[in-house]
């Protein structure tokens, strides 16, 4: 997805999707549009590349492995299809805020926003998901359990006061000391996201190298 009408070798800002979904989610959030709007407004111009990653909250699960796919697979793909090779930012939603948390301890992101991000405050809840092989890859896996990790990279933390990962959010918010907080109003849905994305791709945009 990128900003109609601009060409040249665009810089990348992966979009990592929720449980159940796939990359063409942030097709129908409306990506596109409002990459249009930003540029519009003077924001710099950038991609937004979204893959499909499974259910297992982007970590490895028997022979899948989505963090790999981010980190060897991507960079091939975006340079034959003329894109900068490193994405220079990564946004998830849900389970991809999982994903997109623990893809920024990979060093040389400028920025990382969190929507809605399905983290856990223990194994129970963690295990309930069915998506982590067991609980030590859980506890090496677990954005809250790292902080420290994601200190250094610009975060963008958005959530709902409706949402069920609302607590985990404020959690996130107290121990990596994001940039952006936003806690407001809305649930855990695409309504929500759809209020949000256009602030968090407004974030990421300012953070362009």
């Amino acid at each position: 997805m990128r900003p109609r009408g601009v060409g040249g070798r665009l810089q990348i800002c992966l979009a990592l999707h929720g449980k159940g979904a796939g990359a063409r989610m942030f097709l129908d959030l409306g990506v596109p549009e409002m990459l249009n709007s930003l540029v519009a407004q003077g924001v710099p111009p950038f991609a937004v590349v979204a893959v499909d990653g499974g259910d297992n909250y982007w970590v490895a699960r028997n022979n899948d492995d989505p963090q790999k796919m981010l980190t060897v697979d991507v960079p091939t793909w975006m340079a034959n299809r003329g894109f900068e090779t490193l994405p220079f930012a990564a946004l998830g939603i849900s389970m991809g805020g999982y994903g997109a948390l623990n893809y920024a301890r990979n060093p040389g992101l400028s920025a990382v926003a969190a929507v809605s991000a399905a983290l856990f405050s223990n194994w129970p809840d963690a295990r309930g998901r069915n998506a982590f092989a067991d609980q030590a890859q859980w506890e090496a896996t677990e954005p809250l359990r790292h902080p420290d990790d994601i200190r250094t990279v610009p975060l963008g933390v958005w959530c709902g006061t409706s949402d069920p990962f609302v607590a985990q959010a404020r959690q996130l918010v107290t121990k990596a000391h994001p940039r952006i907080t936003a806690i407001g109003a809305g649930g855990h849905d695409a309504a929500y996201w759809r209020k949000v994305l256009p602030d968090v791709l407004h974030f990421v945009g300012e953070t362009l190298p």
